[in-house]
């Protein structure tokens, strides 16, 4: 294996969020003092995923929110829910969740549109949200007192194993009563 392969092997594991591919280059260039090209990383990056392809290791690399991250290999989600469960202090309570679910369907959005749609105050639920970096200040918005705009954070799209909003389920998907379980009450 080359060296540069190694270095970005260690680039992915050490980062806490998905790495970009223009972050790789610039740290292989600053350590190698010479030019990497994007193709040349690219074929570094196809070397490391076959490498973790094996059976006989449980994590993968794998491109998601523009970038590259270790994960587990789905085999071991249930184990890996097991610790998630224990470690509950970082889960989201049903008033962050709606608030969450609102900025990102909606965003950019303000605090007083969130209220709006919940019909509480929710200044503690994104107080939270933004100390667990879920949701972001992306700018004011030109209405009157010049509210501020939230948005979803890269750190959302990595929590939730996707790589852009898009991605997100539509809402009809939520609110289609043809893919529910049981009986119909009339």
């Amino acid at each position: 294996m080359e060296t540069a392969e190694l270095y970005i092997e260690a680039l992915i594991f050490a980062s806490e969020q998905s790495i970009r591919m223009e972050e790789i280059v610039y740290c292989l260039q600053s350590v190698f003092e010479r030019d990497f090209e994007v193709i040349e990383v690219s074929d570094y990056l196809g070397n490391i995923k076959r490498k973790y392809e094996s059976d006989e290791l449980a994590i993968e690399l794998v491109n998601i929110s523009g970038g590259y991250q270790f994960l587990t290999k789905k085999n071991y989600h249930p184990i890996i829910s097991l610790l998630q469960l224990q470690r509950s202090k970082k889960k989201l309570s049903q008033a962050a969740l709606e608030t969450l679910a609102i900025v990102a369907y909606k965003q950019p959005v303000t605090k007083p549109d969130i209220e709006q749609i919940r019909g509480v105050n929710c200044d503690y639920s994104i107080q939270k949200l933004l100390e667990k970096e879920l949701i972001a200040i992306v700018g004011k918005s030109e209405a009157i007192g010049k509210p501020i705009l939230y948005g979803t954070s890269p750190l959302f799209m990595d929590y939730f194993g996707i790589n852009n909003i898009q991605e997100l389920p539509q809402v009809k998907e939520l609110t289609d009563n043809s893919t529910s379980v049981g009986e119909q009450q009339e």
